[in-house]
C-alpha cells in the first residue's frame, strides 16, 4: 500500500496537471513557442535541436522506468501491457526523433534552453503520474472483461494516432532537408488539417485517456489540447500568411473538418 506521504505527493500533482492546462492555453493563443518556425530571438541561450528534445522528453523514459518497480502491480503483466504504449511514443520521440533531426543539415535554428527547460519540468511530472498510476494506484486489472475492452479501443485510437503523427513528422523533416525554405506539405493527412502531426498526437493521447480510464489519462489529454490546438493555430495562421492565395483554404488547422 502506498503511503500517506505519496498518496498526498499524486494527488497533489494531479491537481497540478489540471490547472497547469488552462494557462497554458491562454498563453498560447498570444505567444508562441519560440522554436521552429516560429523562431525569435530574445529567449536566452539556445542548444542543438536534437539534443533539446532527447534531453527535454528524456523523464518519460528513465523515470517512468525507475518508478515502475515500485508499484504494487509490477508482476501484474497487464499493467506492463498498458504503459507500453506511453513508453512506445517516448523511446520513438526521445530516441528515434531526435536522431532525425540531427541527420536534417538544415536545423540550424538553436532551441531556446528556456523552453526545454520547461518541458523537462512537464514531463518529469507527467511520467512521474502516468508512471504510478499504471504501476500502482490503477484498481481494475481483476476485472478482464472492462480492461480489455477499454485497452483495445483505446489501442486502436492510439496506434491510429501515432501512424499519423510519426508519418507527418517525417514529411515535415524530409521537406526542411530539401532546402529552399519552408513549403507547403502535400499529400496524406495534409491536404486535411495543416498540422496532422499534432492531429496525430491529440489522437494518441486521447486513446490513453481510454485505455487507462483514468483522471491521470485524462488530465494528459486535456494538456495535450491546451498545448497543441492553439500551437495549431498559430502554424495554420503562419502558412496562410506566408503562402497566401498558394494555400489550400478547405485545409482546416488541426482536427479535420471542424477545426
Amino acid at each position: 500500500m502506498a503511503s500517506s506521504s505519496d498518496q498526498t505527493l499524486f494527488h497533489n500533482c494531479l491537481l497540478a496537471l489540471y490547472l497547469i492546462a488552462p494557462p497554458t492555453y491562454i498563453s498560447l493563443r498570444f505567444l508562441q513557442a519560440p522554436y521552429g518556425k516560429h523562431h525569435r530571438p530574445g529567449w536566452g541561450p539556445t542548444m542543438s535541436p536534437s539534443l533539446a528534445w532527447f534531453l527535454m522528453e528524456s523523464p518519460t523514459v528513465w523515470l517512468t522506468l525507475s518508478i515502475f518497480p515500485y508499484g504494487r502491480h509490477f508482476t501484474d503483466p497487464k499493467s506492463f501491457l498498458l504503459i507500453s504504449p506511453f513508453l512506445l511514443h517516448y523511446f520513438h520521440r526521445t530516441c528515434v526523433y531526435p536522431l532525425r533531426l540531427r541527420r536534417d543539415s538544415a536545423q540550424r535554428r538553436g532551441f531556446p534552453v528556456s523552453v526545454a527547460v520547461m518541458a523537462f519540468g512537464f514531463n518529469l511530472l507527467n511520467a512521474y503520474l502516468q508512471a504510478r498510476w499504471v504501476s500502482h494506484y490503477k484498481d481494475d486489472y481483476d476485472n478482464n472483461w472492462l480492461f480489455t475492452w477499454r485497452f483495445v479501443i483505446g489501442l486502436l485510437v492510439f496506434v491510429g494516432g501515432m501512424c499519423v503523427n510519426v508519418w507527418s513528422d517525417k514529411v515535415l523533416v524530409g521537406l526542411k532537408k530539401q532546402g529552399g525554405g519552408y513549403k507547403v506539405p502535400r499529400g496524406g493527412w495534409f491536404e486535411l488539417v495543416s498540422c496532422p502531426n499534432y492531429f496525430g498526437e491529440i489522437m494518441e493521447w486521447f486513446g490513453w485517456a481510454l485505455m487507462t480510464w483514468s483522471l491521470v489519462g485524462f488530465g494528459f489529454f486535456l494538456y495535450t489540447c491546451a498545448n497543441l490546438v492553439p500551437r495549431a493555430r498559430a502554424n495554420h495562421k503562419w502558412y496562410l500568411d506566408k503562402f497566401g492565395e498558394d494555400y489550400p483554404e478547405s485545409r482546416k488547422a488541426v482536427i479535420p473538418f471542424v477545426y
